[in-house]
């Protein structure tokens, strides 16, 4: 508003200053302070502008939206303004400057002079056409002597060649008679000097004059010679009145001839006026049409800067948006549909939140299910790529983690997880039979040895398209099958035990009966036969009673006594024992100094560490550069920190027929034994929470892997706990 206003002023201050240029004489006084009100409006209106477009470069530079689109609407509507305007400006220029120079052509100068000449000719014509009519009455004049008859022909004189006055004089200047049109004038106009100097050198005198009232008269004077010789001559005047055309003619000259001249003056200035006027009007609509292109812009970027803004809200997830509708045109159209979509998009928005908050719930509940189920659980799409598993599936694989491989299909997982590239397989050998129900039991060969999976599948309802996928539910039944052999063996012992311990001592008893009832009575062959007949029974019985001791011993459970020990002390002590019996075999200790006191028995410890070692040994008997490397490590399982004990050795490794029941009883490559050593050994280890399996190395040799939870006393704890403290 203080803009528009501004420029209805500056508009009727430059109406006033064309005024003053076209009409000089009446407006020269207010040229100046018009002029200088213009200068000062305009520049307050540049200063306008220049504020207008300062404030929207800085919201550009500032990224806000809309400022762009307002800037280039007021790029584009400037320019539309300013080439018209330019075209314009510099016509109109030359078209002054040629207009106002065309004032001042030479032929107009010499019209000028030509119209001053001929108007001078043609009063100098008449007058001497008057010269010479008066000339004719002299003789006439000059054969009058009375008074009254000159009086009468000076008045015949007046009426015939319609002088004002006629009249004769004497050189001196009196009057001789007159007469007049005017009745009431007594006196005619008297000549002045002038005429009489005049009549004395030319002997005629015609000359313009003013008359009383103002008018143009010819004053013609002639000399009439005298009468009588020696008498002085006289003069005869008469006042012609110049006709109205001719003086009417020769003001018109004048007074052009004079502005004229004023204008050939004032030529540079009026030319200098013209354009300055020209070029403040020029500048000032120039400075409006970038008010009004900046106006405009900003009242036609205003709805699509309030609908990007908008947009930018929707985009950043406010759905509930809604814009003031303050038109009725395309834009209020556009902006009526843009509320429209928000109220949509919100109720979309709250349907989805909905949805999503159900699917949230059931994915929680799925996966809460599926995190405490016992079996693993892997399901694959229509296309074979895995979309689902839970933990206990990573736990049973011994995988780290499965999100990774999300959307990688079977094969591919095969190909990557090569342990279990042939669970895969099986897996999707069961995925393309498209069975609705699939059960079987897989045995896996893994680093901890042979692992045995009871597998089943379920393929998933199809979709509308008919695509399906497929679910597996599987369970590691490795451990159960073990204790089922376990308790089976242990049934076994107890009968054993109960069936064979039993009659071994009457057998015994009655051997050595029979030797001491018979052996003195028979003759020496004889007495040899049965001395060895009993003895053999008898230590036969004696061997069948360590066996049955023993394999009763490994059914029964194993008595702990735990306690801290520390665990790689009890490793240099057992192996200190085996280095003089071990005869050229190379012990190497590796031992992992970060690994704290554990609660274990060491009894039972240095059992498991004996048999180890000692079948170390003997596999060793008959391999050269015997080497055995015994190596701790702590490290962290599944959800506990742990210690291995690794027992490497170079020797001909285990037999591919025992792999798989090394650790059950009465299993063995020697030729003496019980076969229970390896059973022992992993007896003890399950009682004491951990693991042991075996394999052989790629280079000859096998290897022997303990797993062991770090247990720590409490009472350790809090001692180690305050010693770092202090």
């Amino acid at each position: 508003m203080p803009a528009l206003i501004l420029s209805l002023l500056l508009l009727a201050a430059l109406l006033l200053l064309s005024f003053a240029a076209q009409n000089s004489a009446q407006l020269a006084d207010v040229y100046a302070p018009l002029l200088v009100v213009n200068l000062v409006g305009i520049f307050v209106l540049l200063v306008f502008n220049l504020g207008s477009i300062y404030k929207l470069i800085k919201q550009v530079r500032a990224k806000v939206i809309g400022s762009r689109l307002t800037l280039r609407l007021v790029g584009m509507f400037s320019l539309l303004a300013f080439l018209p305007l330019s075209v314009v400006y510099y016509i109109s220029i030359q078209f002054l400057s040629h207009g106002i120079d065309s004032w001042f052509d030479v032929r107009i100068e010499q019209a000028m002079s030509d119209a001053t000449l001929l108007g001078q000719v043609s009063l100098e014509s008449l007058k001497e056409g008057q010269v010479d009519t008066l000339i004719r009455y002299v003789p006439d004049v000059e054969n009058t002597s009375d008074s009254l008859e000159l009086i009468s022909l000076l008045d015949r004189i007046r009426r015939d060649e319609e002088y004002n006055e006629t009249a004769m004089f004497t050189q001196s200047g009196r009057i001789l008679a007159s007469s007049s049109m005017q009745p009431g004038t007594l006196l005619p106009s008297q000549p002045d000097e002038r005429v009489f100097t005049a009549l004395g050198n030319n002997a005629v005198y015609a000359e313009q004059e003013t008359g009383i009232d103002g008018s143009r008269i010819f004053r013609i004077a002639v000399i009439v010679p005298p009468s009588i010789v020696g008498m002085p001559p006289h003069i005869l005047q008469a006042i012609k009145p110049i006709p109205l055309r001719f003086a009417n003619l020769e003001s018109s000259i004048n007074t052009a001839i004079g502005e004229y001249d004023r204008l050939l003056y004032l030529r540079g200035p009026i030319k200098f006026g013209f354009i300055l006027t020209l070029s403040l009007v020029s500048l000032m609509t120039l400075l409006l049409a970038v008010w009004t292109a900046t106006f405009s812009a900003r009242r036609l970027a205003s709805p699509l800067r309030e609908l990007a803004e908008g947009t930018q809200a929707v985009a950043d997830g406010n759905y509930n948006t809604q814009l003031p509708v303050t038109s009725h045109d395309e834009l209020g159209i556009l902006i009526k549909s843009f509320n429209r979509m928000t109220q949509q998009i919100s109720k979309a928005r709250e349907n989805a939140q909905q949805s999503q908050l159900k699917l949230v719930e059931q994915h929680t509940y799925l996966e809460t299910v599926l995190g405490h189920l016992s079996s693993g659980v892997l399901s694959f799409d229509a296309n074979q790529r895995l979309r689902t598993h839970n933990n206990r599936a990573c736990e049973i694989l011994d995988i780290e983690k499965l999100d990774t491989l999300y959307n990688q299909d079977i094969l591919s997982l095969a190909n990557t997880l090569t342990s279990l590239k042939e669970f895969f397989t099986i897996l999707n050998e069961a995925i393309l039979a498209n069975q609705p129900e699939w059960n079987e039991e897989v045995t896996l060969f893994t680093s901890h040895g042979k692992q045995v999976l009871l597998c089943r599948g379920t393929r998933l309802p199809g979709t509308q398209t008919g695509a399906s996928g497929y679910v597996f539910v599987f369970d590691d039944i490795t451990v159960m099958l073990q204790a089922q052999r376990d308790a089976a063996w242990g049934e076994v012992a107890r009968r054993l035990a109960h069936e064979i311990k039993n009659p071994l001592t009457p057998i015994q008893l009655s051997a050595e009966r029979i030797r001491q009832k018979y052996l003195h009575t028979l003759n020496d062959s004889e007495k040899q036969t049965l001395d060895r007949a009993t003895r053999t029974i008898s230590e036969q019985v004696e061997s069948m009673k360590e066996m049955v001791n023993a394999f009763s011993s490994y059914a029964q459970p194993v008595s702990m006594n735990i306690h801290d020990i520390n665990l790689n002390q009890l490793i240099a002590d057992v192996v200190e024992l085996h280095k003089g019996h071990s005869g050229q075999v190379e012990f190497t200790l590796l031992l992992d100094d970060s690994i704290p006191p554990m609660m274990l028995d060491s009894g039972r410890m240095r059992q498991v560490l004996n048999n180890l070692i000692v079948n170390a040994l003997q596999a060793l008997q008959h391999t050269e550069n015997a080497k055995l490397l015994i190596r701790t490590q702590s490290g962290t399982g599944k959800n506990e920190k742990i210690v291995t004990i690794t027992l490497e050795d170079n020797g001909p490794g285990i037999q591919n027929e025992l792999m798989d029941k090394l650790f059950e009883p009465y299993v063995t490559s020697k030729e003496k034994g019980s076969g229970l050593g390896l059973a022992i050994v992993k007896k003890i280890i399950d009682e004491h929470g951990g693991a042991i399996w075996a394999k052989n190395m790629k280079n000859n040799g096998s290897c022997f892997n303990i797993q062991l939870p770090v247990k720590i006393n409490r009472s350790t704890q809090q001692r180690q706990s305050t010693a770092e403290t202090q």
